[in-house]
């Protein structure tokens, strides 16, 4: 990337970074062209900033009428606590194991590419949702056109891989490969602590970040599914010692169902989710219905989820927690902490 970019560009680039929906990255990137400096070094820069404003103008216009529905309408809006998309070879048992977790009722059968289309679905974990998005698999030669702009919204990923599968090896080696090609990255870091008994312990050497604005990296869970079938416990850390990677690693079944309470006990660290209940003056906090931001966000953040007039008509929030005495009055740059009581006033 050019040194030699304004203080607009690299202002618009971070918001291009932070943005989750189409809408907000599409109008990241119109001010990253207007104020990306115009010369030879930047031209590569300005080609791939057009490729994907039309990718996603195309995307957010839908389907021309009569004509036949495309990868855009394919984009998953994100709901719950974080976005996950699921990943994985033919037969891994993406489809079992989306079902298991969220009840989605996916297609499934003893053949490949039984999945054809994203399909959502909400995981419950305590008082919170995360999303899985189940994906079509990847191999050497097959990749859905559509599947880049799928990943853009996910917050995270889970590699599914059978461990009884003697090409599971190669299988991940395939996928890293192909989702590299898109700038695609499936990464061992995470935002926040992962929990001792899911992390690796290895010689690997983890990858230093890319500064390319249009690389997606995903913290990825590796998981070994059909652990049912596999009398050696510790295959799931053999394959990541074959692999030379450190991804946080998990042994589940999803035919029986071991294991999988253990996936959101990883993500909600691992993600930094925070959840803050509101209260409206004069009642109880709403303790069954938090919203959900991430560590270092504040009471502002907050008070975009609950509604956008709140938020522009905030002046400050009592609130009650374990950071702050009950009461105590804070303004809208106030930091929240995972079991704050928060109430808006405007």
């Amino acid at each position: 990337m050019p040194t030699n970019v304004t203080a607009d560009y690299k202002k618009a680039e971070a918001a291009f970074r932070e943005a989750r929906e189409p809408a907000e990255k599409l109008a990241s990137l119109k001010e990253m062209l207007r104020t990306i400096p115009k010369h030879k070094g930047t031209e590569h820069l300005q080609a791939d900033i057009k490729s994907r404003i039309k990718m996603l103008s195309d995307e957010l216009a839908g389907p021309r009428k009569g004509g036949k529905r495309s990868g855009p309408a394919y984009v998953v809006r994100p709901e719950g606590a974080a976005q996950i998309a699921l990943l994985g070879p033919p037969n891994a048992g993406k489809s079992t194991l989306h079902d298991k977790l969220c009840g989605s009722h996916s297609e499934q059968g003893p053949y490949p590419f039984t999945t054809h289309h994203p399909i959502p679905g909400m995981m419950p974990f305590e008082d919170i949702y995360f999303q899985l998005i189940d994906l079509p698999p990847i191999t050497a030669d097959y990749f859905e056109s559509w599947m880049l702009n799928a990943l853009q919204p996910a917050d995270a990923a889970m590699l599914v891989v059978d461990v009884t599968d003697p090409d599971c090896v190669d299988q991940v080696q395939t996928i890293l490969a192909r989702l590299g090609d898109r700038k695609v990255v499936l990464s061992e870091r995470w935002p926040g602590p992962v929990p001792e008994a899911f992390a690796v312990h290895s010689d690997a050497t983890t990858a230093e970040p890319d500064d390319d604005p249009f690389t997606l990296e995903l913290p990825t869970l590796l998981v070994g599914n059909k652990s049912d079938l596999d009398p050696e416990p510790a295959e799931v850390r053999i394959l990541e010692e074959l692999l030379g990677r450190e991804f946080p690693a998990l042994a589940v079944s999803a035919l029986t169902g071991d294991g999988l309470e253990d996936i959101g006990k990883l993500l909600y660290p691992a993600l930094e989710i925070v959840r803050v209940y509101t209260k409206v003056p004069g009642h109880a906090a709403e303790d069954d219905r938090p919203f959900t931001v991430r560590r270092g966000q504040t009471v502002a953040d907050v008070a975009r989820l609950v509604h956008k007039d709140i938020a522009a008509g905030l002046r400050f929030a009592r609130m009650l927690g374990s950071e702050v005495f009950d009461g105590q009055q804070v303004g809208p740059d106030h930091t929240v902490a995972d079991g704050d009581r928060v109430e808006l006033h405007v």
